[in-house]
């Protein structure tokens, strides 16, 4: 079914979808949500193009990991979630020391924050490609570790990162198709493009595998809007004031995106605590109120499942929470109450835990998207007051003296 066909049937059979489409592009920008809802809801289709270009660029990537040791993700901001949904799923197929460090740490501290083992690798994740921590971590490094090589991925063909270092010999530039480079305030299909990219570091040796992770994920995403976008904008009308985002391993990296979202959406209005099944009976379960909205992305691994199937139980006991949004595939009944909402993924087990971030934040995306419209804003430029924009502003690089 081709993009347009799928708006078609969403419009049909979802009845916010036909109201929010059923606008002119006029009037959809003057509410101030045009480029965001077609922002999420394009990410099916995005995920394939953005594969094609990651499997015509292999031979270069296979280039640039030859002789590595060891293999660091970085972003900034929604840009290191993306780094840390994958970082563990990649060092098990590339077969290196695999970690993720965040921007700021890189600029602050440089090398000292990077696997010691030599020569290394240093993916730098960044919708646009401007902000001051993507640039001046770039430079110090070049600087400083003359062991460590570059790759860029970067939705933003006219970027900072891929016009200053596109022609370095020890940088590989690679530009994801232009519309992942969201013009909304939010990164959306930015994120989960940048997820899908940087995920194929770890299958190098198996692009064919690769292109069926990518369209089994297209498949799953597509259905999981069509089936559950009316769902999930009455569930965004509830009286909550706070939201807990739960998730396991790579899913729990997809719970703070998941939980930056909602409070970006809001201009923190919904405020946010993501955490970890287990660690969140110590201590974080205080923050649960009566208007706490509990969002628990669940495992199909059985063991992760019990543990996580516990948790909810309890808080049920303890009848802790206004509601809770389970997302998962096969989802239990007993772990729903009668106000919960559960968010079918089907097929979803069959890609594994590991893989499942990325449906994990479309959901996020979509939930986060309709709180900001019930809260009267502005989806594409929620924060009104300009506190925080859609690159980061300006400000000084402090260097040694």
């Amino acid at each position: 079914m081709s993009q347009a066909d799928w708006l078609l049937a969403l419009t049909k059979s979802q009845s916010k979808a036909a109201e929010l489409f059923g606008r002119s592009e006029e009037e959809q920008r003057r509410l101030g949500y045009f480029h965001t809802l077609r922002e999420i809801c394009q990410q099916p289709w995005t995920w394939l193009r953005t594969c094609q270009v990651m499997l015509a660029a292999r031979e270069k990537f296979q280039k640039s990991l030859e002789g590595m040791r060891s293999l660091t993700l970085t972003g900034s901001g929604s840009s290191q979630y993306a780094a840390e949904c994958v970082h563990s799923t990649i060092r098990n197929g590339a077969g290196l020391r695999t970690e993720s460090v965040g921007g700021g740490d890189l600029l602050t501290y440089g090398g000292k924050v990077l696997p010691p083992d030599r020569p290394g690798l240093l993916i730098s994740l960044a919708r646009s490609g401007d902000s001051p921590e993507s640039r001046g971590a770039m430079e110090l490094l070049l600087d400083t570790e003359p062991e460590v090589r570059h790759i860029v991925l970067t939705c933003n063909e006219q970027g900072s990162l891929t016009k200053a270092w596109r022609d370095h010999a020890k940088v590989l530039v690679t530009t994801l198709p232009r519309e992942t480079n969201d013009q909304s305030l939010v990164m959306t299909s930015s994120f989960t493009n940048l997820l899908l990219a940087a995920r194929f570091m770890g299958m190098l040796a198996k692009p064919d595998e690769y292109e069926r992770l990518c369209r089994g994920m297209s498949d799953i995403a597509k259905e999981v809007i069509a089936k559950n976008f009316d769902a999930l904008a009455e569930i965004a009308k509830l009286n909550f004031e706070r939201v807990v985002f739960l998730g396991t391993g790579s899913r729990f990296a997809a719970s703070r995106e998941a939980a930056l979202k909602m409070l970006e959406m809001t201009a923190g209005r919904v405020t946010t605590l993501c955490e970890t099944y287990l660690g969140f009976r110590h201590g974080p379960m205080s923050y649960v109120q009566d208007k706490t909205l509990l969002v628990g992305f669940l495992s199909s691994d059985p063991i992760l499942r019990a543990y996580e199937v516990d948790l909810l139980q309890e808080l049920d006991r303890k009848n802790l929470g206004l509601s809770k949004l389970v997302v998962g595939e096969n989802i239990p009944l007993r772990i729903l109450r009668k106000q919960d909402l559960a968010v079918e993924c089907e097929g979803l087990g069959a890609l594994g835990d590991e893989e499942a971030a990325s449906i994990d934040v479309v959901v996020a995306q979509l939930l986060g998207f309709f709180r900001c419209l019930q809260e009267g804003l502005r989806p594409d430029s929620p924060s009104k007051d300009g506190i925080i924009q859609r690159v980061v502003e300006s400000f000084p690089l402090h260097t040694p003296s």
